[in-house]
């Protein structure tokens, strides 16, 4: 299960980086979501996984599965697309709490860049103040996901 809320963001957040990759990310399916992601850590080594998302906006079930280069790059052969690209950063926000942010497709000219923060809760969640830095909240708002920039090339409806 996934519980997580969505930010727009103009800028990486001025916080202790934990991680970063850069990741390309396309979609053999969205309806259900099936995702196949393929991400360049820093050490310049690969995580290849697929997953699979229900319905839903802030909870929804969500199944991630490794898989092998192999298997990424013959489900690539699928992709009606290019993958989608992902400059991929996780911050430390407190409380045991990570923030998530990616710039996406390269530059905000292009693409867009948003964050979000996943909770154990659906009160954590709902608890939640975001700090200022977050931009607008997008974790209910219709057509604000990775699946509809995929079919769209754009967020929202």
């Amino acid at each position: 299960m996934e519980i997580e809320r969505k930010f727009l963001i103009d800028r990486f957040p001025d916080l202790p980086e934990l991680g970063s990759a850069k990741v390309w990310q396309g979609y053999l399916s969205t309806a259900p979501v099936v995702r196949i992601r393929r991400a360049e850590l820093p050490d310049g080594s690969e995580r290849f996984e697929m997953t699979v998302k229900g319905k839903g906006t802030l909870v929804r079930t969500e199944v991630n599965i490794d898989i092998t280069a192999e298997q990424y790059d013959e489900m690539a052969t699928l992709l009606t697309r290019e993958p989608i690209f992902k400059d991929y950063h996780v911050y430390d926000l407190g409380g045991g709490l990570r923030l998530e942010c990616s710039i996406v497709d390269g530059d905000t000219d292009h693409g867009f860049m948003y964050a979000e923060v996943e909770f154990e809760s659906v009160e954590a969640a709902n608890a939640f103040e975001p700090p200022a830095y977050l931009g607008e909240e997008v974790t209910e708002v219709p057509g604000f996901s990775m699946n509809n920039y995929w079919r769209n090339g754009r967020i929202g409806l």
